[in-house]
């Protein structure tokens, strides 16, 4: 008889509430935004900055957190740079100015730079290739959904108590997370003491070769060469995301006039929207896998529909006189931005096999360096120019970019493959 518990299932469910926590505690500046802003008196471009100072160091340490898990493996890795962005969620409670706030942010971005390439090291030994693009998909939706819960958690805990304690809660959470996941993960699946033999073979992964491979020297220059343009779609991508993470609340309660109660539930919903979008993305990628058999069909349809049917509900936004139906636009926007999400994550896997990390860190950079440009341009440009127009036409631009540049992405262009050697007809005499 075929066991139904799966140790692979609960590591899954570990990294889940690890995406869903680390969102909570990435965006909950946003919601707690417009009561700092009055306290310190922010402008919105200094907003702006503050949205941003967490993004520099996150972009810096994608790599360098991937390659770390690839060489130490992503249980210390991990474990590490969760109990940073615990203390740097507790200390942004305690904040007295912007400076202080804009160093604790940029402390949570170490914290958080790594932790997702660094997960898809993990997955890349505990999961089938079958599995993979599910296993994305799952883990961002409890992002997302860690971003939808968001506003009402932290403007519950405001109106109860106050915008500082709201970060110590949280922080405090983290930590919390940090000891379980010490006490139950291991690098590989044949360390862990409950996984029997038969779900070893089921998730059919070379363990002791891939740790022999990512041991060795990393193949910088040829991960370069197949992951750029991975990198440049997951930029185009970012930017639109990074707006929906840091501006939401403020443009429905700026622009849209919500007010307190109504922004915690609608501004939760495009969110909610994006959960559904994320797991549906990586089902739907590896069914098209399993039944056509060709990669680059499975991960290119979705990044296309992804990012076009993003393009299709952001452009009617500001022209909409409707706030509830500029919420709607907003959530369908999202939820096909989403579906491109699983996809990004899987193709560092699919792409790079035993430095996944290294890699999954190389994409995620240009999700990074989006995060570090992003809110500061649309803030500046709120601004400048008195209304939101302008910036979501950027993100509009910018999704058609991404669009094209899925369109040449490979994912059967494997790190370690022998280089493709155009032949040359020799004509018959």
């Amino acid at each position: 008889m075929k066991r139904m518990f799966k140790v692979r299932h609960l590591i899954l469910a570990i990294m889940c509430l690890l995406y869903f926590i680390a969102y909570i505690d990435r965006v909950n500046i946003s919601v707690a935004a417009p009561f700092i802003s009055k306290e310190f008196g922010l402008t919105p471009t200094e907003l702006g900055v503050v949205f941003s100072a967490f993004a520099f160091p996150y972009a810096a340490l994608q790599i360098v957190g991937g390659w770390c898990a690839d060489k130490f493996g992503p249980r210390l890795v991990l474990a590490v740079l969760s109990i940073i962005w615990a203390i740097a969620t507790l200390l942004c409670g305690f904040a007295w100015s912007l400076t202080s706030l804009l160093v604790f942010r940029f402390v949570l971005g170490i914290g958080e730079g790594g932790a997702f390439p660094t997960a898809t090291r993990a997955f890349t030994f505990w999961l089938p290739a079958t599995e993979r693009g599910f296993a994305q998909g799952i883990t961002h939706s409890f992002a997302r959904l860690g971003g939808a819960v968001t506003p009402p958690i932290v403007i519950g805990i405001v109106a109860l108590y106050g915008w500082r304690e709201s970060f110590i809660a949280l922080g405090a959470v983290s930590l919390l997370w940090t000891a379980l996941y010490v006490w139950f993960f291991r690098n590989t699946p044949s360390e862990h003491k409950w996984v029997t033999q038969a779900e070893l073979k089921e998730i059919g992964v070379d363990t002791a070769r891939m740790k022999s491979t990512s041991k060795g020297k990393t193949p910088w220059a040829e991960m370069i060469r197949k992951m750029w343009l991975v990198t440049f779609v997951d930029f185009c991508y970012g930017w639109s995301l990074w707006v929906f993470l840091t501006w939401l609340p403020s443009y429905l309660k700026d622009a849209r006039g919500f007010d307190l109660k109504h922004l915690a539930i609608f501004a939760s919903l495009p969110l909610l929207a994006g959960v559904v979008g994320d797991t549906l993305g990586g089902v739907v990628s590896d069914a098209i896998y399993k039944r056509t058999g060709n990669l680059k069909i499975a991960r290119r349809a979705m990044l296309v529909l992804g990012l076009g049917g993003s393009l299709v509900f952001i452009l009617p936004v500001v022209g909409t006189k409707d706030p509830m139906m500029a919420v709607a636009l907003l959530s369908a926007s999202f939820f096909f931005l989403e579906l491109t999400n699983a996809v990004l994550w899987s193709l560092p896997m699919d792409i790079a096999g035993a430095y996944a990390g290294t890699a999954g860190g190389m994409m995620n950079t240009g999700f990074g360096v989006a995060g570090m440009i992003s809110p500061i341009v649309f803030g500046f440009l709120i601004q400048t120019t008195g209304s939101y127009q302008v910036p979501f036409a950027v993100s509009a631009i910018l999704l058609v970019i991404g669009i094209i540049g899925s369109l040449f992405i490979d994912p059967t262009r494997k790190v370690g493959d022998p280089p493709v050697v155009p032949k040359i007809a020799i004509p018959v005499r």
